[in-house]
């Protein structure tokens, strides 16, 4: 494992790709983006049992939950750029219920690391269902890849869209219900 700083193995890539490295513009890019790379994989450093803690509260009743529109920045783990979106959630109440807070601080949880949107998804839906026991967890992501926009195919206006789906809602009518509450 290397001993340099993020900052001089970020100050060796522009060395590489920059014939013009030694510009003043340049003088901090490596401090910046290894700030900058750190604040983005901050997930691995956090712990999501400690945002949730005293967290969760009786339920006065089992009916759907929804949140929608939980925006979320993450970087693809295969090519290191970022994708973004929005992540919408439902959940059925077993006796308790979480603090709204918590539910976009999961999601942050898990999209501040090296990522795979479909893992994302998967990996909200398990935390909440974990921490909640509840009856049932459905959680969809819509997001922009911009490895996808900016390289290879460029297709600008694609999104991807990805879902998991615990508990009771596999059942087609619990589904059904959430996804109405999305049109809302």
């Amino acid at each position: 494992m290397s001993t340099k700083s993020l900052a001089d193995l970020y100050q060796e890539i522009i060395q590489k790709i920059d014939p013009y490295h030694s510009r003043k513009g340049l003088e901090k890019t490596p401090l910046r983006a290894e700030k900058a790379i750190l604040e983005m994989t901050s997930g691995y450093h956090e712990s999501i049992d400690e945002s949730i803690e005293n967290a969760l509260y009786p339920a006065p009743s089992s009916e759907l939950v929804t949140v929608k529109n939980i925006d979320f920045f993450s970087l693809c783990e295969h090519h290191l750029l970022p994708f973004y979106g929005h992540v919408h959630i439902g959940y059925i109440p077993n006796h308790q219920i979480i603090g709204l807070s918590k539910i976009p601080r999961i999601v942050e949880h898990y999209a501040k690391r090296l990522q795979l949107q479909e893992q994302l998804t998967s990996q909200i839906a398990k935390a909440l269902l974990k921490y909640t026991n509840a009856q049932g967890v459905a959680v969809i992501s819509v997001a922009s890849h911009l490895c996808m926009q900016m390289r290879g195919i460029k297709k600008k206006s694609a999104q991807m869209q990805c879902s998991s789906y615990l508990g009771v809602f596999k059942n087609a009518e619990m589904k059904q219900e959430f996804l109405t509450n999305l049109l809302i």
